[in-house]
């Protein structure tokens, strides 16, 4: 990646890489279980499957208003405070699913879950970005993948025992509990700046993209920033959108595709593992890198091979091998995208970490709501069959980007 727009390297970045992988793990064993929990609500709330869909809108909602605020929350309070506010909302939201009496208790918990997940996603870029970001992003995630294993296990095992398998969601709240508290004793090197720690001087003069927000769009800063810097922009935007929309259509729906397919809740639950095993090993190999190609074509071409085996087979054993090897592909696409994304020259970081997190929240309100509306019109096996024009556009995209920060 090119490195030369980037801030360098903050003082205890170690320290930074634990708390954000704390932080991630914790989130993603609550985005992993999400899948099994729709299934389960659905059961436990007499409620359609389809109008659960619902509880990754919340979380895609929280991401939106996120990124609506998060730039200005971070000339507010510094990065530590932001993480500790963001892992106490998302562990309340985590215990709304694992305990709600009712449908909308389960959406106000998806939103939770959103809101407070969306403040992690939004700082993580920032304290990890560097020379090395996409490296950094990629381990941290590989952890949170490695703990999203647990959560269809833990639910599936649950409950099958007895009771509701959604308790299980309950494990996600102490860590980030743990997490609040520990960023607590963080202090900021600068808690009075009005300019945030992590943007270099050299960016002082710099007009950034957005005043506020990702959603209030170029208006005036286009002929400031340049129509290149925009066209960049957009373009790194969009293939965020095209990455987490085809992970979001696998996290979703996995265990609905696996029920489907014939197994009890159960079962499903455990099986729905597959994915996110596959999407551990994927990001601790992380990104392929051969030649002058994209990591993204090796990803895509594995990620489209595992749709494949999920959409024409209706044997479970090759649903779940379809599973991972679905999440093998899609694995370093979110980290190398995003990366890319907020490496782009000349702009402010915060800013661009926010672009990115509207990016995600677009895509996880948009794709797994419309492989539902498309499982009522043919089934769930064929919906599945909507991302591969997603990433057949993801590989034009990353065909005609000559940015090298993105390979």
């Amino acid at each position: 990646m090119t490195a030369g727009a980037q801030a360098p390297p903050r003082s205890g970045a170690r320290g930074d890489e634990i708390r954000i992988g704390i932080a991630l793990s914790a989130m993603g064993f609550v985005l992993a279980g999400l899948g099994a929990c729709v299934a389960i609500l659905a059961r436990d709330l007499d409620e359609p499957t389809s109008r659960l869909a619902l509880l990754s809108s919340g979380f895609a909602v929280g991401l939106l208003l996120v990124a609506v605020v998060g730039p200005r929350m971070l000339k507010l309070w510094s990065m530590p405070t932001v993480l500790g506010l963001g892992s106490v909302v998302c562990a309340v939201g985590a215990v709304l699913i694992a305990v709600a009496p009712a449908y909308v208790v389960a959406i106000a918990g998806g939103l939770l879950v959103g809101l407070g997940g969306a403040l992690l996603v939004l700082v993580a870029p920032l304290m990890l970005n560097g020379p090395t970001a996409a490296a950094r992003l990629s381990r941290v995630n590989a952890v949170a993948s490695g703990t999203g294993i647990l959560a269809p296990l833990a639910i599936g095992t649950l409950d099958g025992l007895g009771p509701s398998g959604r308790y299980a969601m309950l494990a996600a709240a102490p860590p980030l509990l743990f997490l609040a508290l520990l960023t607590r004793r963080s202090r900021p090197p600068h808690p009075t700046a009005s300019k945030p720690p992590w943007e270099s001087k050299e960016e002082a003069g710099v007009p950034v993209l957005i005043d506020s927000a990702p959603a209030v769009g170029l208006g005036r800063k286009w002929r400031r920033v340049g129509r290149r810097v925009v066209m960049d922009v957009g373009a790194g935007w969009l293939r965020v959108v095209l990455s987490v929309s085809v992970e979001f259509c696998f996290v979703v729906w996995a265990v609905a595709r696996l029920v489907a397919s014939g197994l009890p809740t159960a079962a499903a639950a455990l099986l729905g593992s597959a994915f996110p095993i596959g999407m551990a090993v994927g990001r601790a190999i992380g990104p392929i890198r051969y030649r002058g190609w994209s990591p993204v074509f090796p990803s895509g071409a594995l990620a489209a091979c595992g749709t494949l085996l999920v959409s024409l087979f209706d044997a479970p054993a090759v649903v779940a091998l379809g599973l991972v090897v679905a999440g093998l592909g899609v694995a370093p696409l979110y980290p190398v995208t995003l990366a890319a994304l907020v490496a782009t020259p000349g702009l402010s970081s915060a800013r661009l970490a926010a672009v990115g997190a509207m990016a995600s929240g677009t895509a996880i309100l948009i794709a797994p709501a419309l492989l539902a509306v498309l499982a009522r019109v043919v089934d769930l096996r064929t919906a599945y069959l909507v991302t591969l024009p997603l990433i057949a556009v993801l590989f034009l995209l990353s065909r005609r980007s000559d940015r090298a920060a993105f390979v």
